[in-house]
Formats: C-alpha cells, sequence, structure tokens
C-alpha cells in the first residue's frame, strides 16, 4: 500500500509539472509570434524566458517554443483567448487561456464552469467590473521603505499578501515596475499583464470558489484567472 501511494504521488507531482512546463511553453510561443524572438527587443518574451527558466523548463523546450513561435505551421499556432463568466456565489472570473484548439478550449472551460456551479458569459459581460493592469509579487526581507519604494517603482497601489506583496502599475509599466524593484533588491516571485476587480465581494463559504480555481490552475489551457472574491 505505501508504495501504491508514493507511486500515485510522484505520477500527480510528475502531471503538474507536465501542465505547467506546457504553459510555460505556450507563453514563449505567443510573445514570439506578436513580437518576434530577440528578447532584447520583446519584453513579454524576456519574462517569460525568465520564468521558464526559474521554473527549470530545458532549454531544448525553451528552443522548441521559439522555434514553433515563428512557425507557419497551423498546428504550432497558439492563440491568447479571454472567457468571461460567473462562478459559484455570482462571483466574476475572466479566464486567460493560451490554446492550440479554441473549440476544445472553450468547450472545457464552459464544463467546468457548468459543474461548478457558475456559467460562462458573452464577451463583455463581466470585464466592465475590471481593470488591466501590469502585476507585480515580490518580497524582500527588508521592506520597512515599501511605500516609498513602490512610488519609485512607478507602481500606483499594492496590497501585502502574507509574505509578499503585489504592486499594481498601469498596463504598459510591468517592465518598468518589475525592473525597478529588481533594482531595489526585491526578489520577483511573478510578474504579469492581469485584471483588477473594482469592487471585491466576500463569500463566507468559499470552499466551491475555490474548488473552480484549482481546476482552472490545473488545466494546462489556462494561464490565469482573475476574480473579484475577496477571501474572508
Amino acid at each position: 500500500m505505501g508504495k501504491q501511494w508514493k507511486t500515485a504521488g510522484k505520477r500527480s507531482q510528475a502531471g503538474k509539472k507536465g501542465a505547467l512546463f506546457t504553459k510555460l511553453s505556450r507563453e514563449i510561443q505567443v510573445a514570439v509570434r506578436l513580437a518576434g524572438p530577440h528578447p532584447e527587443n520583446n519584453h513579454r518574451l524576456k519574462l517569460a524566458l525568465e520564468t521558464a527558466r526559474s521554473h527549470s523548463l530545458p532549454k531544448d523546450t525553451i528552443d522548441r517554443a521559439i522555434s514553433k513561435g515563428q512557425g507557419q505551421k497551423s498546428e504550432d499556432q497558439i492563440e491568447e483567448v479571454i472567457y468571461e463568466g460567473f462562478g459559484p456565489h455570482g462571483i466574476a472570473m475572466i479566464v486567460l487561456c493560451l490554446t492550440d484548439n479554441r473549440v476544445r478550449t472553450v468547450s472545457e472551460i464552459r464544463h467546468l464552469f457548468k459543474k461548478h456551479k457558475g456559467s460562462m458569459g458573452d464577451s463583455g459581460s463581466v470585464m466592465w467590473m475590471f481593470d488591466k493592469v501590469a502585476l507585480v509579487q515580490a518580497k524582500k526581507e527588508n521592506d520597512q521603505n515599501v511605500e516609498e519604494e513602490a512610488i519609485a517603482a512607478e507602481a500606483d497601489d499594492m496590497e501585502k499578501i502574507e509574505d509578499s506583496y503585489i504592486f499594481y502599475g498601469k498596463w504598459e509599466h510591468l517592465q518598468t515596475v518589475r525592473e525597478n524593484l529588481i533594482k531595489k533588491g526585491w526578489e520577483i516571485i511573478k510578474a504579469e499583464l492581469a485584471y483588477r476587480a473594482k469592487d471585491k465581494v466576500t463569500v463566507v463559504n468559499h470552499q466551491d470558489v475555490q474548488n473552480l480555481l484549482r481546476l482552472f490552475s490545473e488545466n494546462p489551457d489556462c494561464k490565469a484567472v482573475f476574480t473579484n472574491w475577496r477571501k474572508q
């Protein structure tokens, strides 16, 4: 029994790692397709490569993703698509996906919404509840001057999340905020273009919300999910 549990655990971890590698590879492909294969001229690709390397994505996988991003074959084309909907308790959700098959992805996302007391909405159904922002999550051992450093980094707002901070800036200032924080000695955990809810809603019984978010995160096509849910 012990060996069976260990084997199952290893398979689960391998599955999660494989899904993560797929997402990292697809982000590289999209970045290359949008702005070319040279990171010095492509901020999104530069960030994608740094993120991939921080998660130990193999070099040959990175090189293959860059090559596919420059390819013309239909099977090499990864698209960035956005789905909107309502989760449990009417929570507004924006689901950002990277996919090579829209039909498959929209079917899977719709199924997850429906199975977990939610529904997929039309384009624009919840987008108006969010602002487009640059989001940088970072941590620093000595964060006594966090407000001053946030201003210096050109962040417009920030919030503390456990042992780290999330800095928000203008959509087009993602790279600027990130690089300025690095110069101040901050360790970057995550940097991405995001959607921030204008108003948050609190749900007392939130286990079903967390379950749906977990399933979205485990889907290999799903890059990120943004909601207006505030955990109590």
